[in-house]
């Protein structure tokens, strides 16, 4: 019976001093990096669907974002694992490994039905939910349908908030408008990969980049259900208020270069939601690609304060000892997420050489 880890039981110790400046940076714990698995899940629907698994302890479930899928996000999700969670990253429907939704994929909330049903059928009880860009849109009504199940929500750069809503719905009067929206998220995709100033990174990235653009490329008809559903998904209004209704601990990290969705949604969205709002300075929509250290620096800093709070609150009396009593907490016995993990003996690999994150941060 191996022993728990943070943050399983409590904030890391060894993480980001809690100034709310993102002003320090403590290198992560040495040794191997642990390996990711990908699978293709089965549901009882018999929708297929594409996940990438790693680690023990609390449920770390990742959303991604439009156009991208959950390996891409694969250097981020290592370094999150190493801060003592059991990552489970799923491919929204029409991307990655996931099948597509009939009828064009309809609206939002039928992706967040699909992943609820992913979760549900998965195995996890209870789990902190994350999701960049649309994924985090997902996450949010996610999160506002499913409060109990729900430790906390993370929205990365969400399509959340007052002036994303006014957005949409200038996008549905005048469709022309979405050609500037398009040229700032060709920008930003070209931004991404440090080619300058860190040509190492920008290698990895692309070599998770390839087979992405290559999928897209040989299946271009597969995003049109995602992007129409953005437009003709409500606001985000109701959700917002519902996370805030229902106390759900809610983080919004947003970069204040973001020219995609604008930092001034990411205002609105903390402020319904009674949630934290975290700035990353300098920052575009894909900071968390760009530079994998910086989000496992801010979650090591949140689990010190409020993220660690509310882990420990679902925890509750049950007072878990071990990593095996604690995954009977937020695991159904005989989980089939259990079988998807890499073996023990088999989940490590390489770790790269430690670095601080490139980018510094303000919690508000």
């Amino acid at each position: 019976m191996s022993a728990v880890t943070s943050p399983a039981a409590e904030p890391v110790s060894d993480g980001l001093p809690g100034d709310g400046g993102g002003s320090g940076w403590v290198a992560p714990p040495s040794g191997p990096m642990p390996r990711l698995a990908r699978h293709s899940f089965t549901l009882s629907s018999g929708h297929r669907v594409g996940l990438i698994v790693s680690g023990r302890g609390v449920p770390l479930v990742v959303v991604h974002g439009f156009t991208a899928e959950g390996f891409l996000y694969a250097q981020t999700l290592q370094r999150l694992v190493a801060t003592g969670f059991k990552v489970v990253a799923i491919d929204m429907a029409g991307h990655g490994g996931t099948q597509g939704l009939p009828l064009s994929g309809g609206h939002l909330g039928d992706y967040a039905a699909l992943m609820g049903r992913a979760v549900e059928e998965l195995g996890i009880r209870r789990a902190v939910l994350a999701g960049h860009s649309m994924g985090g849109r997902v996450v949010a009504q996610l999160a506002a349908q499913r409060p109990e199940q729900t430790v906390a929500a993370l929205l990365i750069d969400a399509i959340v908030g007052d002036q994303w809503d006014f957005m949409v719905n200038l996008f549905r009067v005048n469709p022309l408008l979405l050609m500037p929206l398009g040229a700032a998220l060709v920008l930003d995709s070209v931004s991404t990969l440090p080619v300058v100033r860190d040509p190492r990174q920008a290698a990895k990235l692309g070599q998770l980049l390839a087979p992405v653009m290559l999928n897209h490329a040989t299946h271009p008809w597969r995003l049109v259900g995602p992007a129409a559903s953005i437009l003709r998904t409500r606001g985000s209004r109701g959700i917002l208020d519902e996370l805030a209704l229902d106390e759900v601990p809610t983080f919004v990290l947003h970069g204040d270069r973001d020219l995609i969705v604008p930092i001034a949604t990411a205002r609105s969205a903390a402020k319904r939601a009674n949630g934290q709002l975290i700035t990353v300075k300098g920052a575009a929509h894909s900071w968390m690609l760009r530079d994998p250290e910086t989000l496992p620096a801010i979650v090591s800093e949140l689990l010190q304060g409020r993220l660690g709070s509310a882990i420990r609150e679902a925890i509750g009396a049950a007072g878990a000892t071990s990593t095996d009593e604690l995954e009977s907490i937020f695991y159904e016995p005989d989980a089939p997420i259990h079988e998807l993990s890499v073996p023990t003996d088999e989940a490590t690999a390489e770790r790269p050489l430690h670095r601080p994150p490139r980018y510094r941060w303000t919690i508000t």
